[in-house]
C-alpha cells in the first residue's frame, strides 16, 4: 500500500474541506503516520478525512472513546494555533492527536496527554512510542482537574464533549493561553476556542463538531427517549423535560407541515440556525432517526446527531427543508409535526425560523464564573447556568446582511 500517496490525498481532501489552513498543521499531518494509530482498520480508511474509529464502548454499547476523524482533529489544531516551544495539555488521549501536537510544539515544547480510562491510556502508551513519539507524557487523570503538576499550559485541547468548563482548566492556563473545547449547549456541540479576558472566557471562533462525552467528575450525559425503538429517539440535555409516552403516541399520528418562506443557497452554512433555535425554544430537543425510519415514513430525516425539535406537551415539531426548484440551488426551511396539536406546533416553529436573519456563525459565546451576577452578564445574552460557569450567548447587533431570502 502506497502510504505516501494516501497521505497526500488526505492533505488535499482536508484542504478541500477547508479544515487544513496553515502550513504548520499541514507539515504535522504529512509527518505523522496515522495508520499506526488505527491499526485495526484498513490503511485506506485510516487516511480518510471523515473516518473515525471507536476504541471503546460501555456496557450499553455507547461509544466512550474514539480516534476522531482527521478533519475534526485538524480543525481543532487550527483553532488552537499551537506554536513551537509551547506546553500543551491534551484532555482525552488517543495517540494520533498527541503525535500531531508533538510535531507542532517541536523539541522545545511539551505535550502532556491525560485520560481517565486505563485501557485507553495503555493503548496510547503502546502506539505513541512505536510511531516515534515517546516524548509525549501520558498520565492517568480525571480531565476535570487537569494536570496541575505540569501547569501552566499555553494551550489546553479537550478531545471529549464537555458540558461545563471546570476552574482547573482556567487556573492552569498560562497568560495569553487558549482552551479549545467541544462545548455542549442544549445538545448541540461546538468546538470553541476560548481565551481569558476581562474576567471571562471569550470565544475566538467556533465550529460544528461531535464528540464522545466526558467521563469522571465532569460527566453529564444526555438523556435519550425512544419514540420508536432505536430508530427514532429524542435527545434531551440540560433541564429539558418530555413526556415520552405522549410523544410516542404523537409520532403515530398523521404528519403535519408548515413552511417559513425563508430559504438559503445550497452553499450557505446554516448550523447557526440550530443554535439560534436551541437557545430560543423554551422546550427543545434533537430528533435523531435512522435511515430505516425514513424509509418507513416515520420521519423525514435520518441525521444521527438529530434535528432541532420543539417539544409542545403532547405534540412536537422538527426542522425540515425542501428544494425550491428542480435545480436544487436554494432550500426553504419548514417544520414537520406530530400530535394532537401539531398544526399549532409547526406554526410556532416556522414563526421562529422567520425571525432568523440568516447569519451562520454569528453568535458570540462567553463563559463567566458561576458566581457572576446577572447584572455583569451581557444584557442581551441568553444564558446557560452550569455548575462552574454561566455560558452567555449573544448575537451581534446590528447583524450582518441576511443570507436568507424568500424562495
Amino acid at each position: 500500500m502506497d502510504v505516501a500517496r494516501l497521505r497526500e490525498e488526505l492533505v488535499r481532501e482536508l484542504r478541500a474541506l477547508k479544515a487544513l489552513v496553515t502550513p504548520e498543521v499541514e507539515r504535522a499531518v504529512r509527518a505523522v503516520p496515522r495508520h499506526l494509530f488505527v491499526p485495526e482498520v484498513p490503511v485506506e480508511k485510516a487516511y480518510a478525512a471523515e473516518h473515525h474509529y471507536v476504541t471503546k464502548k460501555d456496557e450499553h454499547g455507547v461509544s466512550i472513546s474514539s480516534v476522531s476523524a482527521t478533519r475534526i482533529q485538524v480543525m481543532m489544531l487550527e483553532q488552537a494555533q499551537v506554536r513551537p516551544g509551547m506546553r500543551v495539555l491534551e484532555i482525552g488521549t488517543g495517540g494520533y492527536n498527541a503525535a500531531l501536537l508533538a510535531e507542532l510544539v517541536g523539541e522545545g515544547g511539551a505535550v502532556i496527554s491525560i485520560d481517565i480510562d486505563q485501557d485507553v491510556l495503555d493503548r496510547a502508551r503502546r502506539l505513541l512510542p512505536a510511531a516515534g513519539y515517546g516524548s509525549v507524557t501520558l498520565l492517568r487523570a480525571d480531565g476535570e482537574f487537569g494536570a496541575p503538576e505540569h501547569a501552566p499550559f499555553d494551550r489546553i485541547i479537550v478531545t471529549a464533549g464537555a458540558w461545563d468548563i471546570p476552574p482547573a482548566w482556567v487556573g492552569q492556563l498560562a497568560a495569553g493561553g487558549r482552551i479549545v473545547v467541544p462545548l455542549r449547549m442544549r445538545g448541540l456541540t461546538r468546538s470553541v476556542a476560548f481565551e481569558w479576558t476581562n474576567g471571562r472566557l471569550a470565544d475566538q471562533g467556533y465550529e460544528l463538531c461531535g464528540f464522545v462525552p466526558m467521563q469522571g467528575a465532569g460527566e453529564q450525559r444526555e438523556r435519550l427517549i425512544p419514540l420508536h425503538g432505536d430508530d427514532v429517539r429524542l435527545r434531551l440535555d440540560d433541564d429539558q423535560q418530555a413526556d415520552g409516552d405522549a410523544l410516542r403516541a404523537a409520532l403515530a399520528m398523521p404528519q403535519r407541515e408548515a413552511w417559513s418562506g425563508t430559504a438559503v443557497g445550497k452553499d450557505i452554512r446554516f448550523d447557526g440556525l440550530y443554535l439560534w433555535m436551541a437557545m430560543r425554544l423554551p422546550d427543545f430537543g434533537l430528533l435523531a432517526a435512522t435511515k430505516a425510519a425514513v424509509d418507513r415514513g416515520l420521519v423525514a430525516h435520518s441525521w444521527g446527531l438529530g434535528v432541532p425539535t420543539l417539544l409542545d406537551g403532547d405534540s412536537f415539531a422538527y426542522l425540515t427543508f425542501r428544494a425550491t426548484s428542480e435545480a436544487r440551488e436554494r432550500f426553504e426551511f419548514g417544520a414537520y409535526g406530530h400530535g394532537p396539536h401539531a398544526d399549532v406546533t409547526v406554526e410556532k416553529l416556522v414563526s421562529l425560523i422567520r425571525s432568523w436573519d440568516g447569519t451562520s456563525l454569528g453568535a458570540r459565546i462567553s463563559a463567566f464564573p458561576a458566581s457572576t451576577p446577572d447584572e455583569l452578564l451581557p444584557s442581551d445574552a441568553l444564558v446557560l447556568t452550569r455548575r462552574h460557569t454561566r455560558i452567555a450567548i449573544t448575537w451581534p447587533s446590528p447583524r450582518p446582511a441576511s443570507t436568507a431570502r424568500r424562495p
